[in-house]
């Protein structure tokens, strides 16, 4: 899982083109698949809402996950899209 905070400041061309960017991911190798949205605004105490997209990002294990690290699509997505955050949280798990 991968949250993004973008900045407040760019524009909805730089906008489109995050979304573009992020859901090119799915198209690496080792990855299973992506669900990509923004929050769904649940009004729970417990909801973190502040986030402006999620990822989540599926492998058959985490020796793909690994290897989904150096890919090089997933470096294209930083470089193209790391100036339009201002924070990237990720909570890595394994499925039990």
């Amino acid at each position: 899982m991968v949250y993004f905070w973008l900045k407040e400041d760019i524009t909805d061309a730089e906008r489109d083109t995050f979304r573009t960017e992020v859901h090119k991911l799915g198209k690496c190798k080792t990855v299973l698949n992506t669900f990509i949205g923004p929050p769904a605004m649940t009004p729970r105490e417990v909801v973190d809402n502040s986030y402006d997209f999620a990822l989540c990002v599926f492998f058959r294990n985490k020796a793909d996950h690994d290897a989904y690290q150096e890919d090089p699509d997933h470096f294209a997505f930083i470089d193209a899209c790391k100036d339009l955050w201002t924070r990237v949280q990720i909570y890595d798990h394994l499925p039990q």
